[in-house]
């Protein structure tokens, strides 16, 4: 049975866009106050809770401070937050920083369930557990996962495997949990095929675009999805892990951060002319 708090958040992220942030980084390291202006912007534009410190956010590579200068920068929009975290320390200390739940990087998966269950006990915060294409979980797993007291919702992000990703929304429905796409290549379909939230980081920036689509997909409505489809097929192309530096581009050309912070010190080099293809797709959409 889901416990009271997983069920409350459940309900409160059912149908909004969460925006699996960046955490914009420049000459002098994170800055207050263009990291406070960039996380109001995006819920102004409409994001109905805030996923920081995941793998957009570059979480696993920032020190303490910054994880919580930027758990409490997110905490004052007043919207949800949800911390990606990978330990038991880093779960206690999103807690003390005010998160309302944790996004769970995958473990191996023989040591999921157990990992998870640890992670709920040390905070006391409803989780998210992420069905991540780097290291999959087989679906026995899944569904353990989703019937843990403490899970809230399952996000799904195998980039490509619609097979895999439809049997995970259709455990994660069936435990009373909530499914939450993360396939930002299959945005739209994976609405259909079951997930009632979104926790992408193509949400990082051109958040009303991102909102359109999923609205309309969670209402059954036709919609012509070309534009924002060609534009999430190069902010994900190869390298895909490039796509955190896309999407700090776009965040620069829409005016949320200054050039100077949209910069990924931990991503791969891009290919020559990169910044142009990601500003053309953008115009476009």
């Amino acid at each position: 049975m889901i416990n009271r708090k997983a069920a409350e958040l459940r309900d409160r992220l059912r149908g909004q866009l969460i925006a699996a942030t960046a955490t914009p980084t420049g000459p002098d390291g994170v800055n207050p106050e263009v990291l406070a202006n960039y996380l109001r912007g995006l819920v102004t534009d409409g994001v109905g809770a805030l996923a920081v410190l995941a793998h957009t956010g570059r979480g696993p590579f920032q020190s303490d401070s910054v994880r919580e200068q930027v758990i409490r920068a997110a905490v004052d929009t007043g919207v949800p937050v949800v911390a990606g975290v990978q330990g038991v320390r880093e779960a206690q200390r999103a807690a003390e920083a005010g998160a309302d739940a944790l996004l769970v990087f995958p473990p191996a998966p023989g040591e999921a369930v157990a990992v998870h269950q640890a992670l709920w006990e040390a905070s006391e915060l409803p989780l998210i557990a992420f069905d991540l294409y780097l290291r999959p979980y087989p679906l026995p797993v899944v569904r353990d996962l989703v019937e843990l007291p403490g899970v809230a919702g399952l996000k799904v992000a195998l980039l490509r495997d619609d097979a895999a990703c439809k049997d995970a929304f259709a455990a994660t429905n069936e435990a009373d949990r909530l499914a939450i796409t993360g396939e930002d290549l299959m945005f739209a379909p994976s609405i259909a095929w079951g997930a009632q939230a979104a926790l992408v980081g193509i949400a990082a920036a051109a958040v009303q675009a991102t909102d359109r689509v999923l609205q309309a997909a969670l209402a059954g409505e036709a919609q012509d999805t070309a534009p924002f489809d060609r534009y999430a097929e190069t902010i994900f192309g190869d390298p895909v892990d490039g796509y955190v530096q896309r999407m700090l581009w776009v965040a620069a050309a829409e005016g949320r951060i200054p050039p100077e912070y949209a910069v990924d010190p931990h991503g791969p080099a891009l290919p020559d002319g990169e910044h142009e293809r990601v500003l053309e797709v953008l115009r476009a959409l």
